[in-house]
This record gives structure tokens, C-alpha cells and sequence, in this order.
């Protein structure tokens, strides 16, 4: 058998067998209690690498290892493809809210539940099993490829950018291709053109030195919980615009051209809301939904902690209170301008008697794309063989924090082409994978290898 389609199709019962081994393995990057789950998912890849064809070995880092996979049997002349993502996965709480466990997969209704499934254990096996289907059937892949999986996108990817610098001769590409991301609706797959960046803090509140009985005290004593729901409310005004002084100062605005495709897509917000279980009303209200997910920057809570929140009542006047407090960040913008003007305004708010203090936890910076070129034609033929139909051009509301630092280190430019669905609940309990997107994504990535190839 000479023909990688056809392998793939022939199979593909393996193959899910074998995303069931990786969905498996509990690889939670933001918990130490995890860390040798992580260091076995890093095995895993490159025992898969290696099982395909490629040169593949496991690097320590200070936190999580990185994986690095190579090819280099193409020749000179030949492009090389740089193919990252990632093997850790977000912290899957609160479990009460899965309909079956997040790490034992399980396949109905044509879609695979599980952690992990569509971010981005499910996308990076893809490109793998592309791989193998083209080594296996033709002995060798019509161009060079470096695959790059990190295991801490979801913590931040705080070792990458060092463990970049210091390989990017190994690493040097002409393009970056990346499956993380999601298509605009079933059958309709998608190139993206931007993807939000992050800042990401938390802000802790400080009054008495210990906790006070609410009744002896209340009155009498700030309370750091209401000083601290009082500054959160204040970040928004009524239109939905953040409050903070500057924070939209350094934007720079997308073009016309990108502004009129977008509103040209049909976004159906009751479909949405059955999605999601609430209509799309937050946000910038003089924005369409898709221009407020897409091109926007945000201020969200993510977290709250304090006081008593067991069960029963405890009259208490908590002497702490936090707030996670995320930015989603639009070109122009970045995190640490961001924290600046942040600091600012919380050093001008913070009520008399209580302390505000920022701790930063992890942020990236935003990415928009050129669209032209014949990087992008190619993926728009291969994504055209495999779904029967053009794709669309949209963007994605989410980070991945290590886009820009690969374009300026190495010099390349960077193809986004994810094969999830909208409602995939990623990050969320009950995240999914349709087994049509799994399949007919193998088989894209087979043909785009070729394609990159005849740019």
C-alpha cells in the first residue's frame, strides 16, 4: 500500500485506541500532584514520534519536559514544516459536572468525551498519525518536519520561549503549523487570523489582621470581600467598556477587509445559546458577538475566594479576600502594559484602611496573521479535499502564548488550523471531539504535507 488515505481509513481502529491510551493519562500541568503524569504523556508522544518514522526524544526543563520529533529526509530544496502543540491539559474540576470521568474517554453521540480530547491531546495526535500514514505507505514525507510538544500551554508555556532560544538552529522552519483551535461550525473548517493574548493576575485584598465576629465589628471595620467585589464591579461601565484609564489607548484596529468578513458569517445566537445555556449579551455592546470573541479585549473573574463558604452559616468578617482576574488582549496590547495600568488603578481606588496587592500569574501576547501568501492557499486546498468546501477565515477569542515568540525567534509564519467544533466545551467539564473532525483531520493534515510541498 502506497497511498497515506487509504492507510489512515484502513487504520483507524487503532488509532482510536491508541488516542484512548493518551486521553488516559491525567497530564495537569497547573498540579505538582500530577507531574508524573505529565512526564508519562511526554513519553508517550515520543514513543509515538518514534513509532511513526521520526527521531524523536523527551528534554527536562524546569518545569514540564518538551518533546522534540525530526524528519529531515526531504532534502535542502524542500520546505520544512514546524508542527507544535501541546500534551497537558487543563485541571478538569468540577468533576460533578462530567457525564463520565474526564480520563476515561468515552466515545457517543459521534463524539469523544473526555480531558484533553479537543485541547490538545486530540489535535496534536492528529498531526502524528499524518505523519505515520506518509512515512509508512512512501517511506518518507514530502517535506521536512520538527514537531515541538510542550507540556505547560495551559500554565503559561514559561519554559518554552528559553528552550526555544536555545535550540532554534534544531528548530528552524519556514512555516509553524499549529492545531489548537476550532472550526466555525460542522462542515465548515476555518484558517485563523488572530488569536487573543493574556494577562493574568490575582488581586488580593487585605484588612485586619485576623478575622473578626461580623456582629462585634461589622460597621466599624472595611470588610476586604465587599471592598473587593466593590473594585471588581467597578472595572465595567454600563456599555460594557473597561474601566480602567488607558486601556484602550494602544489598540490597533482591525482592517476593514477583516471587520466585513466577519459580519458576512452567520453567527445564529440562538444556537449559541443552546450551546452555551445563555444568550451572548456580555461584553462591548456596541460590538456583534463574533467582533467582541474576536477582536475585542476583555476584563472576566475568574476565581473568587473568601471568608466562610462551608456549610452552614459563620458570622465572620474574612480578613482576606482574592480575585483571579483575567485580560484577554487585542494587537497592540500587551501584558505587561496592561499590569501598569492596572497597578495604577488599583493604587487610586483602593478604599482607605485596605491593602490592594497585584500578583501576576501568566500572560501572552496577541497574534494576527497576513493572509495572503501560498502557505495559506495551500491549507485552504487541502482543508477544501477533505471537507468539500473552502474554508472561512475567523478568530479565536483564546491564547496561544507561544505564536509570536516562534514567529520572531525563528522567522517563520505560522498556519492555524484546528479541527475542533464550537461548543467543544474546552476547559470546561465534558470536553469534546467529534469523531468526523478526528477522521476527516487526519486526513487534511495528509493532504496538506503534500500541498506545503508544492507551495
Amino acid at each position: 500500500m502506497n497511498d497515506p488515505l487509504a492507510f489512515a481509513a484502513e487504520q483507524r481502529g487503532r488509532f482510536y485506541r491508541e488516542l484512548d491510551e493518551f486521553l488516559r493519562i491525567p497530564s495537569v500541568s497547573a498540579k505538582s500532584e500530577h507531574n508524573r503524569d505529565t512526564r508519562r504523556a511526554a513519553d508517550w508522544v515520543r514513543d509515538q514520534l518514534t513509532g511513526a518514522g521520526l527521531k524523536a526524544e523527551v528534554f527536562d526543563t524546569p518545569g514540564h519536559p518538551v518533546v522534540l520529533g525530526e524528519w529531515r529526509g526531504a532534502g535542502r530544496d524542500a520546505p520544512t514544516i514546524l508542527i507544535y502543540g501541546h500534551y497537558d491539559v487543563q485541571p478538569p474540576e468540577p468533576l460533578e459536572l462530567w457525564d463520565s470521568p474526564p480520563f476515561e474517554p468515552d466515545i457517543r453521540d459521534g463524539r469523544i468525551y473526555a480531558r484533553g480530547s479537543a485541547d490538545d491531546k486530540g489535535q496534536l495526535f492528529l498531526h502524528i498519525k499524518a505523519l505515520e500514514a506518509h512515512l509508512t505507505t512512501r517511506g518518507r514525507l514530502p517535506v521536512n518536519v520538527v514537531v515541538l510538544a510542550e507540556g505547560e500551554e495551559e500554565v503559561g508555556s514559561p519554559n518554552l520561549v528559553p528552550f526555544v532560544r536555545e535550540h532554534r538552529d534544531r528548530l528552524a522552519a519556514d512555516t509553524v503549523v499549529i492545531s489548537d483551535s476550532a472550526m466555525f461550525a460542522p462542515g465548515l473548517p476555518s484558517l485563523l487570523f488572530s488569536l487573543r493574548g493574556l494577562a493574568y493576575f490575582e488581586i488580593h485584598a487585605s484588612g485586619p489582621s485576623s478575622d473578626l465576629h461580623s456582629g462585634a465589628y461589622g460597621g466599624a471595620i472595611l470588610n476586604p470581600a465587599n471592598a473587593l467585589a466593590r473594585v471588581i464591579g467597578d472595572l465595567h461601565d454600563d456599555n460594557g467598556r473597561i474601566t480602567i484609564p488607558g486601556f484602550y489607548d494602544d489598540i490597533i484596529e482591525p482592517s476593514r477587509e477583516t471587520l466585513e468578513g466577519i459580519r458576512a458569517l452567520r453567527f445564529d445566537a440562538d444556537e449559541y445559546a443552546r450551546e452555551v445555556g445563555v444568550t451572548p449579551s456580555g461584553g462591548e455592546r456596541d460590538y456583534s458577538a463574533l467582533e467582541r470573541m474576536w477582536t475585542r479585549p476583555t476584563c472576566d473573574v475568574n476565581g473568587l475566594l473568601s471568608g466562610y463558604t462551608g456549610e452552614g452559616a459563620k458570622t465572620v468578617l474574612p480578613a482576606r479576600a482574592m480575585a483571579k482576574v483575567s485580560f484577554r488582549l487585542v494587537p497592540g496590547q500587551t501584558p505587561e502594559r496592561v499590569r501598569e495600568q492596572l497597578e495604577r488603578h488599583l493604587a487610586r481606588v483602593a478604599p482607605a484602611g485596605m491593602e490592594l496587592t497585584l500578583i501576576e500569574l501568566h500572560g501572552g501576547r496577541p497574534w494576527r496573521a497576513s493572509l495572503d501568501g501560498p502557505v495559506f492557499e495551500a491549507a485552504s486546498r487541502a482543508l477544501e479535499r477533505s471537507f468539500g468546501t473552502r474554508p472561512v477565515l475567523t478568530g479565536e477569542g483564546g491564547s496561544i502564548p507561544i505564536v509570536v515568540e516562534l514567529e520572531e525567534m525563528l522567522g517563520a509564519n505560522t498556519l492555524l488550523v484546528g479541527f475542533a467544533l464550537p461548543g467543544a466545551n474546552m476547559h470546561a467539564p465534558n470536553e469534546w471531539f467529534a469523531t468526523d473532525c478526528f477522521e476527516r483531520g487526519i486526513d487534511t493534515l495528509i493532504h496538506l504535507y503534500d500541498e506545503l510541498a508544492g507551495s
